[in-house]
């Protein structure tokens, strides 16, 4: 057998676009260091096109038998340069991009951004507005790890949890519908407020969401936390200590499932949480069964969360007083908006023609913002989400970056995995909960 520098070469071949390699090996050069890997080791893509890899994630696989012995994650897939793309549009369009990062927790994204906003307008969002932001975000929040129920159940071949999970989240997203008038990607939660007021007859309709929810999450205790097949997947698998959590920037359910009761809720209150009686669950193993224990009781608490939300609603307005900010903030020139946009017209059309035009061009171009920089953040589904703001003084925002939990919380992949069998990485996979549109925003 003759000897060639290139370890892959009599696996690739050239081609107009640049060598191609087998599915032997990686796709670019530096993938791979060392020797030739012996026979009996094996080199498997997991993605990005796979059902288990939580969208479109590529895992690079070393494996020795069934045992990992190396594991890398590849990201970019889904790249939408929505950060970059917020630096072309004013203060108040931004929150249409940012609501598409994370799209499972869609008002956490707007909640971190416009609290960003407002830190740098120095304005404060009204207490009624303030009470329906928690109220809406610990509802996404549940919504959220439905979905994260569901599809772990899913690969790990537990069709009745992912049925069941989907079905509570449509509930969770019927709320959201009737109070945003969308079910994902809502842009309702505006710099200085929220879009628009809740709907006739929200708190009777959500303290009933309230107590169905308490039957399904009591319907997933029984389903699960005795089954012995679901144990075994989970205990002891992808373990992960606070140690190792904290030197990878871990947060959110990872983090207190290896004991460390870090919520920003509880340590950064923002919104009044300190004013709402909850606990933050957590677990002692850093298994995947102590992510599925927390994230399960996260549920319970946020449902609590939200009955006090209601009883704390106040009438009150919904956004702040200062025209500037809430016109544009308001009033929408999309046809998603026109819904908001009537009341605005009959109270401006009664004006000049030159107050008119000075309306539609303050909407237009937007609010200004002084000059300065913020980071703000919030707890959502996946951990600390954080906003950088950078502001040149103008109507536009000078930079924008986002502190992404799946992203951060991605690397434990290697921790998670290597030293496991390659089954088990589908349950650690599960267990991180990442959403890529939010890695790859």
């Amino acid at each position: 057998m003759t000897t060639t520098a290139d370890p892959y070469a009599a696996g690739a071949r050239e081609t107009t676009e640049g060598r191609v390699y087998t599915v032997t090996g990686g796709d670019w050069e530096s993938t791979f260091t060392g020797d030739i890997p012996a026979e009996e080791r094996l080199v498997v893509n997991m993605g990005p096109q796979h059902p288990s890899t939580h969208g479109v994630l590529r895992l690079i696989l070393d494996l020795e038998g069934e045992t990992v012995t190396k594991a890398r994650a590849v990201i970019g897939y889904l790249h939408t340069g929505i950060e970059k793309n917020t630096e072309y549009r004013n203060w108040t369009q931004g929150t249409t991009f940012v609501t598409r990062m994370d799209y499972l927790s869609p008002l956490f994204n707007e909640t971190a951004y416009c609290l960003g906003v407002e830190k740098l307008l120095g304005v404060e969002a009204p207490p009624r507005a303030q009470t329906i932001r928690v109220l809406l975000m610990e509802i996404n929040r549940i919504a959220s790890h439905w979905v994260w129920l569901a599809t772990g159940g899913l690969e790990l071949g537990s069709i009745t949890a992912m049925t069941n999970g989907m079905r509570a989240r449509e509930k969770c997203l019927d709320i959201l519908e009737l109070v945003t008038g969308l079910r994902l990607n809502h842009a309702f939660i505006r710099p200085g407020g929220i879009a628009q007021d809740l709907p006739e007859g929200f708190e009777e309709r959500v303290r009933a969401w309230a107590d169905g929810q308490d039957v399904e999450i009591e319907g997933v205790r029984k389903l699960l936390v005795g089954q012995p097949i679901w144990q075994r997947r989970l205990k002891g698998v992808g373990y992960l200590n606070v140690e190792g959590c904290l030197a990878l920037g871990i947060t959110g359910p990872l983090l207190r499932a290896a004991g460390l009761p870090w919520d920003l809720r509880k340590t950064e209150p923002y919104l009044g949480y300190d004013e709402y009686d909850f606990e933050v669950p957590t677990h002692p193993d850093g298994d995947c069964w102590s992510r599925f224990v927390v994230r399960v009781e996260e549920m319970r608490q946020s449902v609590k969360i939200v009955r006090q939300a209601v009883d704390r609603l106040e009438p009150g307005p919904v956004m702040v007083a200062d025209k500037k900010i809430a016109w544009p903030a308001q009033l929408s020139l999309g046809a998603d908006g026109l819904g908001n946009s009537l009341e605005h017209v009959k109270n401006i059309m009664g004006q000049s023609m030159e107050a008119l035009i000075h309306h539609f061009k303050l909407v237009t171009e937007g609010f200004r913002v002084p000059a300065g920089q913020v980071y703000t953040v919030v707890e959502s589904p996946r951990g600390e989400l954080g906003m950088h703001l950078v502001s040149g003084g103008g109507t536009r925002p000078h930079r924008v970056h986002v502190r992404e939990p799946s992203f951060v919380n991605l690397q434990a992949i290697a921790a998670l995995s290597e030293g496991g069998m390659i089954a088990d990485v589908i349950a650690s996979i599960a267990s991180i909960d990442p959403v890529m549109g939010g890695v790859d925003r």
